[in-house]
């Protein structure tokens, strides 16, 4: 028996409501088992997708295995009774240009998947077996302990991980709310054992108890027609069995009334200042129709003229402010309210709260106001209509949940479509928003010596104290504050919405309209999207921009600052979807303004006026240097990979300072120098730009000509000279070389490898030999080195492109010593080899057909399209049909091309391998560096790179990538 509910049933009132841009069809059902199921049929589709939803997660933990759910949901992937082979679903995925994910929350566990549409059913089949009859074998089960205690070590030096579980500890201990959901090697190993608990069986009882089809939702997008995704999915998870769970609910807090009225003083790992305030609220899921706290928060976080965030700057105690509701399970939730601290702002904490309290009585008092409600509404319902498409995969995994808590018939709309009016309800909230039940959270390095407290997964450092009454009845009599007001009317809402006739010469690529010696502009437009959406991306190329460490510095504060001036302005664009960045590179300044095209050119004119005639405020210019300078010293407590990558990345590029060179110059800023560096920057530079989307090339070339006026007008502008226009190159390693770079890491326990195998330049045949190569090597390199070895969580294979230059990266962070991961991945490419030669031909062509679809999946979004062309312009190279061209070359390549391309150069005797290694060791305690090392390994000779200067004055580098279609460089010109 299944019920159904279809968006083309002949019944309209039980329709789905979908946007009215969205042309794929949709079938809600219910099957026998009582799963719950959303059909999404869309021919076009050049990947198809399914996610499923277990309502269930890790506050259902039993109380002496903490992690368990989230050890559930690793194991799932190892193994089904149909599906034995512990890396059957990853390399059926891997084979067929899919990927997958799952994630542990609270209340609910989500799993999902994408797949080239013509092996959904199979992938399906592999999926369903999870839910069905998975195996939780003993050898895996014992393994993967090392992945789970590997993912929480990662997590043990991030201030977010580290909060929220502080937040969970000062709570009711006999509340869910209060486990640690992680779980690690003490919970799922050590203490079970001591215990005598076998954790199998445990998985095997949380499965069987929990994983029941009537609290399940399942989403599946495909290209089969809506009759066919039904067959499929009725007949495979059909299976599924129905244990008649009751869905948990907690209806009761975490946080009592004894636990309000508190203040936590916590120490991080990063140099962050930051305050929070919450407040416990109702499960508010009920009121979707009318979201009244989006409304509070919608006004309390908002950063416009009269706002809280605007009153904390002026008085420069904050730069920054987030406010909103958040579940913390089914049936209860809280209201935060975030903001940053300066260093006045910490000697302003108190006055601060009590600022927050004055805003919050300026609401109570104007009581809620039902035209701010209709332009939020109408906000929405114009996302909604005009909503970008997603990927398959994200679309899925998004809307999945949301058959649990919707209607079948709003699943696709309850979050845009604002249907009700609930002042009562907003009026309740904002009197429970009071000092009485407040806790307030204070983090900086500044309290280290005053904790008294240590939270036990974390090891945080911290104190909690009472409120004292005194400080709680100053809040409660705060009174008003005159600069604090409502917001005013958006005027930044679209209201034009009509797309341009398309140009007699619509062009397939975008196309050179104007090359004058300041600018080039580039042109298309959109003829797939056909949205009321344009992107406008202009690159101001300066060489002053990155000619030392000291202008470098200029340039990033020279754009946080102009960022800051203008933010009040530009809110309410961003508000009605039409958002602006400005970013410093390596080349100068990139400008990208994005969304509804009507006011558009407005903004874009606001913004270039300001920049042109920018001046500096010197109370923001000290609350912003020292941002810089602490984000700079916070570079050491990023993760071990992060610095993998930069080490690299610095060792290879021809021109890069490093942080320590940043920060060593950083004291050199000053307002003077700034202010004398800005005109002299923007006096002198080129401007390239694209202009795509719903604009035809008159408008084009009017926005162009409100940017030239600005610079001609207001500096003395000259153009560049050609050779300022050549991009950075990339080092050549030397035939036959094998580097290494060793650096400490002192915050994380986890050590890290990166492997480097320089492959040359970038052309169609190396690209997709060297991409072909890693798509043949991925699955195996995670299932050997990460579900076999167990290496570490975070394992990781892939093309490393760079300046037009390639080559093949393997990344482990791990507990193990770096030298031996090093050994364990060379092991590991030596085996590829006879990998290859024993691959048959038809799954080489599995593999060929998988990068394909990989690489011919079409955008989704204009800005995601817009993206692709702009990086072919920003790298010069504008090879806009890229993928056709590659994939056509793909597809001639045999098994020996590969064989002969690892021969040539990832062989460890080959005469023409380059391999340069990044070892990140841990000297934290408990870290790689700290313990006993490792068994010597084999290691073949290696060259120590002690100096990076000296390494990189030693070698050449490779020559710039020549553009793809014939366009002529820049000619000399007379000053403009």
């Amino acid at each position: 028996m299944v019920s159904t509910l279809d968006s083309e049933s002949s019944d309209p009132s039980s329709n789905l409501v979908k946007s009215a841009e969205d042309k794929r069809v949709y079938r809600g059902l219910e099957l026998a088992n009582h799963m719950k199921v959303l059909l999404v049929s869309d021919p076009t589709t050049d990947k198809s997708a399914a996610a499923l939803d277990v309502n269930v997660g890790y506050f259902s933990d039993p109380d002496h295995i903490p992690g368990l759910a989230h050890f559930c949901e690793h194991m799932l992937f190892l193994g089904t009774e149909k599906y034995p082979n512990e890396n059957d679903y990853g390399k059926y995925l891997n084979e067929h240009g899919g990927s997958s994910n799952a994630a542990t929350f609270p209340d609910h566990t989500m799993y999902y998947f994408d797949i080239v549409p013509e092996h959904l059913r199979n992938t399906l089949d592999r999926f369903a077996q999870f839910f069905i009859a998975p195996l939780f074998t003993e050898t895996a089960t014992d393994r993967e302990l090392n992945a789970v205690n590997s993912e929480h070590e990662k997590n043990l030096s991030s201030d977010v991980w580290r909060l929220d579980q502080l937040e969970k500890h000062t709570c009711t201990p006999s509340h869910p709310y209060h486990k640690f959901g992680t779980g690690n090697k003490d919970t799922l190993q050590t203490i079970p054992k001591e215990k005598g608990i076998s954790v199998r069986d445990e998985l095997l009882k949380f499965h069987d108890t929990w994983y029941s089809s009537n609290i399940m939702a399942l989403a599946v997008l495909g290209k089969e027609s809506l009759d066919e995704l039904e067959e499929m999915v009725v007949n495979l998870f059909s299976a599924v069995k129905n244990k008649n769970v009751e869905v948990p609910k907690w209806t009761e807090h975490p946080f009592t009334y004894d636990q309000l009225r508190t203040c936590a003083y916590v120490v991080p790992i990063k140099d962050i200042r930051n305050l929070n305030i919450v407040f416990p609220a109702p499960d508010l899921l009920e009121y979707y129709k009318s979201a009244p706290a989006s409304y509070i928060s919608h006004l309390v976080g908002h950063e416009g003229p009269g706002s809280l965030l605007s009153a904390l700057k002026a008085r420069g105690w904050s730069n920054s402010i987030i406010a909103g509701s958040r579940s913390a399970g089914r049936g209860l939730a809280f209201f935060g309210i975030s903001c940053d601290l300066t260093e006045e702002g910490m000697f302003h904490i108190n006055d601060i709260i009590a600022l927050i309290f004055q805003y919050l009585n300026m609401l109570r008092e104007h009581g809620p106001l039902k035209w701010i409600q209709d332009e939020q509404k109408d906000i929405f319902a114009m996302t909604f209509r005009f909503k970008d498409k997603e990927s398959p995969r994200s679309y899925i995994a998004g809307h999945v949940h949301y058959l649990h808590d919707y209607p079948l018939e709003e699943v696709l709309s309850a979050h845009y479509l604002l249907t009700e009016w609930n002042p009562e309800m907003i009026d309740k909230l904002l009197k429970d928003f009071v000092p009485d039940k407040v806790r307030v959270g204070v983090i900086a390095k500044k309290y280290a010596d005053e904790v008294d407290k240590k939270e036990p997964w974390y090891g945080t450092e911290y104190k909690l104290t009472n409120i004292p009454d005194s400080t709680l009845d100053l809040w409660k009599d705060c009174g008003k504050c005159d600069e604090l007001r409502i917001p005013d009317k958006n005027e930044f809402i679209p209201t034009n919405f009509d797309l341009f006739s398309f140009d007699k010469e619509l062009t397939e690529h975008p196309v050179i309209i104007q090359d004058t010696p300041l600018t080039r502009v580039w042109f298309k437009q959109d003829d797939k999207f056909l949205l009321p959406k344009a992107s406008i991306m202009f690159d101001f190329v300066s060489p002053l921009a990155y000619l030392d460490p000291i202008n470098c510095n200029l340039t990033h504060m020279f754009v946080q600052l102009f960022r800051d001036s203008l933010n009040e302005y530009v809110y309410a664009a961003d508000l009605a979807g039409l958002k602006y960045d400005l970013i410093s590179t390596k080349y100068g300044l990139i400008l990208a303004i994005i969304g509804y095209n009507d006011k558009q050119y407005f903004l874009l004119d606001k913004i270039i006026e300001k920049l042109t005639n920018f001046k500096v405020d010197p109370k923001r210019f000290e609350i912003f240097k020292e941002n810089y300078i602490r984000a700079l010293k916070n570079f050491a407590a990023e993760q071990p990979y992060q610095h993998a990558v930069y080490y690299l990345s610095v060792l290879l590029t021809e021109h890069s300072w490093t942080k320590h060179e940043l920060l060593a110059a950083s004291e050199q800023i000053t307002i003077e120098r700034l202010e004398a560096f800005i005109p002299q920057m923007l006096s002198k530079m080129h401007v390239e730009c694209l202009v795509y989307g719903n604009v035809n090339k008159k408008k084009a070339l009017e926005v162009v000509n409100i940017v030239e006026h600005h610079l001609t007008s207001s500096v003395n502008m000259t153009p560049l000279l050609p050779r300022q226009l050549l991009l950075n190159r990339e080092l050549q390693l030397e035939d036959g070389c094998n580097y290494l770079y060793n650096v400490e890491n002192n915050i994380h326990k986890s050590s890290c490898v990166e492997l480097y195998y320089q492959c040359g330049i970038q052309n169609t045949k190396n690209n997709m030999i060297l991409e072909l190569f890693a798509q043949i090597i991925q699955e195996p390199c995670f299932d050997n080195l990460r579900t076999k070895e167990q290496l570490g969580y975070i394992v990781f294979s892939g093309v490393r492109r760079s300046n037009g230059v390639q080559g093949l990266r393997v990344i482990i962070q791990s507990d193990k010593h770096p030298s031996m991961v090093d050994n364990r991945i060379e092991q590991f490419l030596r085996n590829m080899l006879e990998h290859l030669k024993d691959m048959s031909t038809e799954e080489f062509e599995r593999h060929k057909e998988a990068l394909a679809a990989r690489r011919l999946e079409k955008p989704k979004q204009l800005g995601a399209q817009s993206n692709t062309y702009w990086l072919e312009i920003t790298a010069q190279q504008y090879h806009f049909d890229r993928a056709e061209v590659e994939v056509a070359f793909l597809r001639t390549l045999s098994k020996e091309d590969i064989i002969k391309f690892y021969e040539e150069m990832l062989e460890k005797d080959s005469e023409q391998r380059r391999k340069i290694a990044v070892h990140v060791l841990s000297m934290a305690e408990g870290g790689a560096g700290t313990v006993i090392k490792e068994a010597d390994v084999e290691q073949s000779p290696v060259d120590n790179i002690q100096d990076i200067t000296v390494f990189k004055s030693s070698h050449g580098m490779y020559p710039l990538v020549q553009p793809y279609i014939n366009i002529s460089r820049k000619v000399n010109q007379a000053k403009l």
